[in-house]
């Protein structure tokens, strides 16, 4: 049920561009084609990522690599940094934020998220706003629950849920002082060097899972 939940919020959360051509403008379509773009070049570099952490621990099952990571304990895996920082880049590009994507900008040549909304207002905008809340939430809950479980609720004891959930809002927040910090020092880059930042992922999520490959798969 869980899962279906979580599949329903990010097939919301990535509807945005089928609703944008709905407004019959131009901003609708090159925002759409933007995004779309970025997304087919962030997909590689998360699917690394993914597969670096799904060797690790045999499994395509979250909850079961999760407990692979808390019952090793606190290992430090050249595999899991390089991913873990390609998903975070990935995770950055999806969600449009800084340097991707400014998500306050009006400028007619660097938008890609706001192109898409731009004709939007009301309940409409605010479900849209609320949508891609979610896909960055739901992001930040899968790296700080993959590649830092510690804290997680491992029953449904009152006390173990209460304190799973402290946890993961002070993993959120770490998460997100870190978001803002870094669009504050960064600057947005220029569409066409989109690419180049999205390659520079897919290279991180490689090197992880060659040396999960060279250096882990024998240990």
């Amino acid at each position: 049920m869980v899962a279906v939940y979580v599949s329903l919020l990010w097939w919301i959360a990535d509807a945005n561009p089928p609703y944008a051509l709905d407004i019959g403008t131009a901003f609708g379509g090159m925002g759409s084609s933007r995004e779309m773009r970025i997304s087919s070049l962030a997909e590689p570099a998360m699917l690394m990522a993914v597969f670096t952490v799904a060797m690790a621990a045999s499994t395509t099952n979250l909850s079961v690599a999760i407990a692979y990571v808390l019952n090793d304990g606190l290992v430090l895996r050249p595999s899991f940094v390089f991913a873990l920082y390609a998903l975070i880049l990935v995770a950055v590009a999806e969600t449009g934020r800084v340097p991707i994507d400014n998500p306050t900008t009006h400028l007619e040549l660097t938008m890609i998220h706001e192109a898409m909304i731009l004709e939007y207002s009301g309940r409409h905008l605010a479900l849209i706003e609320w949508a891609s809340q979610i896909k960055l939430m739901l992001y930040g809950v899968l790296i700080a629950n993959i590649f830092l479980p510690w804290g997680i609720a491992e029953s449904f004891a009152a006390s173990a849920l209460g304190y799973g959930l402290l946890v993961i809002v002070g993993k959120l927040a770490a998460l997100a002082i870190g978001l803002a910090i870094s669009e504050t020092l960064l600057a947005k880059m220029r569409l066409f060097r989109v690419q180049e930042y999205l390659s520079f992922a897919y290279l991180l999520g490689l090197l992880g899972l060659l040396s999960h490959i060279i250096l882990e798969a024998s240990r």
